[in-house]
């Protein structure tokens, strides 16, 4: 089922997504100096909100909302606040995709930005981080719509993001590395997919063509070097490893970093527990996945049903795998109680806890069941 929803329901968001960091025409860095509007490249500003930008990833919402806020003061005409701010709201959306609650806030701060973006782009139409910002926000919102199953609005939004992408392509210069996320996702899913989902080789064709190692190795290159999109991009990398890449190890090695810097991300977390399950870190992964429940249960920002789900079940396999079958049943039955919860009962470890509770049921009714002899 996690591979059923990894594959199908984010083919689109996949591609959008990926125009949603879609790389515009590189600039020469000594002309972009020059030019005050390109805020992303301001390494001064970088070094101002970086307080703000970590808050985002380690979901002091109230914190990074604050600073966005700020910089939305001293830059009121300028697309970037107004894109931190539907950044913020994303990561509000990610750890339960299914939850809409945040929906119409991300949009509407996206059509922000597409605002902002276009009158840059009416003053100057070689602004290219005018074009950035539209893909960028164009990508977002056919990313969420994709999640949400509206396809002709998805289908629109990725049209409109790739109209902005295209008018960028028109420089040569080498460019910073915060925009060159866009041909890495490119490069790789371009080709994933088709390998894939052979039925979508039709769709896939209207893009450039990919190379997976290219994107590999620029997905690597952003997540070294990058201010606004490393993290973004440290994420991409380690769901690829975890999921199409079949890389685990390497994935925890992300993950496990991205838990040092951000403690309190929820979505990182349940991702890292993830990953020691999967590369066989049980006791570690019972310690997390219990951490996560502790949280939950405090209610704290970004800990729900579906992280739940995925912690008890991880802590039932312990037990089970000890032979502590008390335990693994209180755990099993706390996975299913997420799941219904969280509405995800065709979920894998949903159908996979009902299984084991039914066989450790048979096993409790044999043990009581009396004896042959003793019947006699």
């Amino acid at each position: 089922m996690i591979k059923k929803r990894f594959g199908f329901f984010l083919l689109w968001g996949l591609l959008l997504g990926a125009l949603a960091f879609a790389q515009p025409a590189p600039v020469a860095l000594d002309s972009v100096e020059n030019r005050s509007e390109y805020l992303l490249l301001d390494k001064g500003l970088q070094f101002r909100i970086t307080r703000y930008v970590n808050s985002l990833y380690n979901f002091d919402f109230r914190e990074a909302d604050r600073g966005f806020k700020v910089l939305e003061y001293e830059y009121p005409e300028h697309p970037l606040p107004y894109f931190l701010q539907g950044l913020s709201s994303w990561w509000k959306i990610l750890p339960d995709l299914d939850n809409e609650r945040y929906d119409d806030r991300f949009v509407g701060q996206m059509d922000v930005v597409i605002e902002k973006a276009k009158s840059l782009l009416k003053r100057d139409p070689e602004n290219k981080e005018a074009t950035f910002f539209l893909a960028a926000a164009y990508g977002f919102q056919g990313r969420l719509y994709s999640e949400r199953r509206a396809w002709t609005k998805a289908t629109l939004a990725g049209k409109n993001a790739l109209k902005y992408l295209n008018l960028s392509k028109d420089g040569d210069e080498e460019m910073s590395p915060e925009l060159v996320l866009g041909d890495a996702l490119f490069n790789y899913y371009s080709v994933w997919i088709p390998e894939n989902y052979p039925l979508l080789k039709p769709v896939v064709a209207f893009f450039p063509k990919g190379n997976k190692e290219k994107g590999i190795e620029l997905l690597e290159y952003v997540a070294n070097n990058a201010f606004y999109s490393r993290v973004e991009a440290q994420y991409f990398l380690y769901m690829l490893y975890a999921n199409a890449e079949g890389s685990p190890f390497k994935s925890l090695a992300i993950t496990d970093y991205l838990m040092d810097k951000y403690p309190n991300n929820a979505f990182f977390h349940r991702s890292h527990a993830r990953n020691l399950y999967t590369v066989g870190k049980w006791y570690e992964c019972k310690e997390v996945s219990e951490e996560i429940l502790r949280r939950l249960d405090a209610k704290q920002t970004g800990y729900e049903a579906n992280s739940g789900r995925y912690a008890a079940f991880y802590i039932a396999q312990y037990y089970e795998r000890r032979n502590d079958m008390p335990q693994a049943k209180a755990y099993y039955k706390r996975t299913l109680a997420f799941g219904e919860e969280s509405e995800a009962q065709e979920s894998g470890y949903y159908l996979y806890s009902l299984l084991a509770l039914g066989k450790i049921a048979t096993s409790e009714a044999k043990k009581t069941r009396p004896s042959p002899i003793l019947i006699r």
